[in-house]
């Protein structure tokens, strides 16, 4: 009925004599290997880092945080529970979502950034310190 099968299951595995098995089920799981390694660092690796950051931000959550829910809804923090959180969402209208379904911070804090009188002192301390050595040369 098959007669093709037969014949590739008659045929003598390829390399004359047959002896290389070790060798050729290492070479044959490399190319597996590699594709796990690549799918490691660039699928699960990245989630696990998104996944802890995510359960980071849930465990900070406080009173009066606006926060964005996975759904869109905007809304600022009233009460906080184990498993649940209340939003007020507009006045006077508040709603009950999953702890869990908070998806991130609407105004994430942001990194400590210099004064403008901080900035424009360490403009100017530069300033001076490239005016010094033209001056001291003039001398």
């Amino acid at each position: 009925m098959f007669p093709f099968v037969t014949e590739a299951l008659a045929m003598p595995p390829s390399g004359g004599t047959g002896g290389g098995g070790a060798g050729s089920l290492i070479q044959s799981l490399i190319p597996f290997a590699l594709i796990f390694a690549i799918f490691w660092f660039l699928v699960i690796r990245p989630q696990q880092k998104k996944s802890k950051a995510h359960r980071e931000m849930l465990g900070s959550l406080k009173k009066g945080d606006e926060v964005i829910t996975d759904s869109g809804l905007y809304g600022t923090i009233q009460k906080l529970a184990e498993d649940a959180v209340s939003l007020e969402i507009a006045p006077k209208v508040t709603v009950r979502v999953a702890r869990t379904r908070i998806a991130e911070l609407a105004h994430p804090p942001k990194a400590v950034e210099p004064k403008a009188s901080e900035a424009k002192s360490k403009a100017q301390d530069k300033q001076q310190d490239e005016e010094k050595p033209k001056d001291q040369e003039k001398h």
